[in-house]
């Protein structure tokens, strides 16, 4: 079985940068297959355009752009690439870092598709602060990586612990947060008591449920700004009343507008 060391990706590697125990690398990925292979490091990968599939020794994940996998290191897997154009981000990460912030790398163990939109929000705001490259990007990298961990991790941990309604509610989200969603409908639908809903969501999720509901909107919206010209378009498929309404959102939790960060995209 392959092993591949500090950087190295099947593919074409346009960008990489190194810091404290960081390895930061944007690549095209040129093969069609990739055997069962392992990395020496730990890594996140961010499908920033194009599709994959990709399997590992308990799932097959069908990726699409927007898709966040994380790998801890010698995990084994495998990747199925269709004869698109197929880009991805990724952070690897030395047991040097885990060691310099006291991170506990077991708790961290095995291969995840990571689906929270929160998780997926703070990996956006890595990536616009690598392209950005200012004087603090390094420091800015860090916070959000360990803040990244942290609710990975701790969602991780919890998941054993998490009643039915919650993994059902996270499906009525993901299915349909583009509609208008009543937390009476959806109360009934779950068959707790609205009260209930209200007070354990936050618990769970660690968000209300508008912010858990913008926050899927806005993963779309990152998504199509690969795909399509028009902000209204963008605007109105992803859910939000209209194009300002998407423009201000956007811009409070990812920091540019969405015209800079499709720049960003093409740097």
């Amino acid at each position: 079985m392959n092993t591949l060391r500090n950087g190295e990706y099947f593919g074409q590697t346009n960008d990489i940068v190194n810091f404290e125990g960081l390895t930061i690398t944007d690549t095209e990925y040129t093969h069609p297959y990739v055997d069962w292979h392992y990395h020496e490091n730990a890594y996140f990968t961010f499908l920033l355009q194009g599709n994959m599939i990709e399997g590992n020794k308990k799932e097959t994940y069908e990726c699409s752009a927007g898709t966040l996998l994380y790998h801890h290191w010698e995990d084994p897997h495998y990747n199925i690439k269709p004869d698109i154009f197929t880009r991805g981000f990724h952070i690897e990460i030395s047991k040097k870092w885990f060691d310099q912030f006291d991170f506990q790398k077991n708790n961290a163990e095995g291969s995840f598709n990571i689906q929270d939109p929160s998780l997926k929000l703070l990996i956006y705001k890595i990536f616009k602060e690598n392209q950005d490259r200012d004087n603090a990007f390094e420091a800015a990298i860090h916070q959000l990586l360990l803040n990244l961990f942290s609710q990975f991790v701790t969602q991780k941990d919890k998941t054993e612990k998490k009643p039915l309604w919650v993994g059902h509610i996270n499906e009525i989200l993901h299915e349909s947060f583009t509609e208008k969603l009543s937390l009476t409908e959806l109360s009934a639908t779950l068959n707790i008591h609205p009260i209930h809903l209200s007070r354990d969501f936050q618990k769970y999720f660690h968000c209300n449920l508008g912010e858990y509901i913008r926050k899927l909107k806005l993963n779309k919206s990152l998504e199509l700004l690969t795909k399509q010209d028009s902000l209204t378009d963008i605007a109105l498929e992803c859910g939000f009343a209209d194009q300002s309404h998407f423009i201000r959102c956007f811009k409070e939790n990812i920091g540019v507008t969405p015209l800079k960060y499709r720049n960003l995209l093409r740097k």
